[in-house]
């Protein structure tokens, strides 16, 4: 049976280093990935008192990101909890108007 490989393999620069990613989206994806991190780590680094080690820069970019991500979670949450709110309601309000 013949497989179909659809991976990218992307060659990539994070905080000075070079990767070779191999993943299944776009090769533009994965590099703007890439970058992000890339840039999160130089924030990190940036805002350090003083120089930090390599993996201590990365944990913190890490913990960053990952505080994006549950940010955007819960303001999804939320913004899907108002619109089934808002769809009970109009629900609502047209079984009335159809009743009377």
């Amino acid at each position: 049976m013949d497989t179909i490989d659809n991976n990218s393999t992307v060659q990539v620069t994070i905080y000075g280093k070079s990767y070779t990613i191999k993943g299944k989206a776009d090769s533009s994806y994965i590099s703007g990935v890439a970058n992000y991190v890339d840039m999160k780590m130089r924030e990190v680094e940036e805002g350090a008192n003083a120089a930090q080690e390599e993996g201590k820069v990365a944990i913190l970019a890490g913990m960053n990101i990952t505080d994006e991500l549950f940010s955007a979670r819960q303001e999804k949450d939320k913004i899907e909890s108002r619109i089934e709110e808002r769809v009970q309601a109009l629900t609502e309000l047209i079984d009335e108007t159809l009743s009377t």
